[in-house]
């Protein structure tokens, strides 16, 4: 990992070269505005707070084995059922606290029968669930711009359209002194949460014993179709959660602008830490920290906002690449290659 990250400070640097740009500059600047004032680190943290919920519709289904990369569809499917849930209940003037609630276990309903649906896939067609959880995406897309616009549209939302605002009782606020909402508090108990089950519990035992070797499972008893449902909907139940937390805490409403590609971002975070999902929150923020350092990179070098998606593209391509030449480099280290006949003598 440390090398595919070298890496990709360095082809991102050649990049900046050819743009005129000096890369210590730039490097400076991404940690001054990730990392450098207390402004930047809030900024930091609300970035990387839809991030560690994404980042858990990756790493929950990869113990069983599995590899779901739909995560943005579970997201946009999560916001749009809050904020239906949210806009109804409120109407027929239920307590606040209480529409919050149910608008937090739609948007885990609707993200997670997504995310299961895939799972069922695999089980009953033996669909690939990257694929479908893919292409799941990308329809899931398709339903919120279409109800957006038409169903559920604001007709004072002219130009772009979007859903009614939430009312201010039924938003989620920050936490007190600070302008971070609590969405990240939600993303670091389902992280913590998520590792404790997983490594400390015997169904996260009974969980990677199955996405080891999922015949031998099937042969001490383990119920490995009913464990792959039961994981995938918790992976899409946490983005449709961080949905529910886009719209309640950042923009008021389902619009177009929904789709942030966070659930495609939970990808790079997951893969960055290797499934663990107590390692996510490291890499959550780092990730954040790119995010919020975009706009003092445009606004000091003049570069598009974009350019932060090249380096993590960069990054994403580099831990690929680290992962799959990895086991050929270790062949290569006369080290490692005398430590192996030391290890079987043993």
């Amino acid at each position: 990992m440390l090398l595919a990250l070298a890496a990709t400070l360095v082809i991102f640097g050649l990049f900046l070269l050819t743009q005129g740009i000096d890369p210590l500059d730039a490097y400076g600047l991404i940690w001054l505005g990730a990392f450098g004032t207390l402004f930047s680190w809030q900024n930091t943290l609300v970035s990387a707070s839809p991030l560690l919920l994404t980042g858990l519709c990756v790493a929950l289904p990869a113990q069983m084995g599995l590899l779901i990369i739909g995560g943005e569809g579970a997201f946009v499917l999560g916001g749009l059922a809050s904020v239906a849930a949210g806009l109804y209940l409120d109407a027929l003037g239920w307590n606040a606290n209480l529409v919050l609630v149910i608008m937090a276990l739609a948007g885990v309903a609707a993200g997670g029968a997504l995310i299961a649906f895939c799972g069922i896939l695999r089980i009953r067609r033996g669909v690939n669930e990257t694929i479908s959880s893919l292409l799941l995406a990308y329809i899931s897309i398709a339903v919120m711009n279409q109800i957006v616009e038409g169903p559920m549209r604001d007709p004072a939302s002219l130009n772009r359209p979007s859903t009614p605002t939430l009312p201010n009782e039924v938003t989620i606020g920050d936490i007190p002194n600070t302008s971070i909402h609590y969405g990240l508090v939600f993303g670091l108990i389902a992280c913590l949460a998520a590792y404790g089950f997983v490594y400390f519990t015997k169904y996260g035992f009974a969980a990677r014993i199955a996405g080891g070797n999922a015949r031998a499972a099937r042969v001490v008893g383990l119920p490995v179709e009913r464990m792959i449902i039961g994981f995938c909907f918790a992976a899409g139940g946490a983005a449709g959660l961080a949905g529910m937390v886009e719209v309640a805490a950042v923009q008021g409403a389902a619009s177009a602008d929904l789709a942030t590609g966070v659930g495609y971002t939970g990808i790079l975070a997951a893969f960055l830490a290797r499934m663990n999902p107590l390692a996510l929150i490291p890499v959550c923020v780092m990730l954040g920290g790119l995010d919020a350092a975009g706009g003092l990179l445009q606004q000091r070098l003049g570069v598009p906002d974009a350019t932060m998606l090249v380096l993590r593209g960069v990054l994403f391509v580099m831990l690929l690449s680290a992962e799959s030449m990895q086991g050929r480099l270790t062949g290569w280290l006369p080290w490692r290659r005398a430590r192996v006949p030391e290890a079987v003598a043993g």
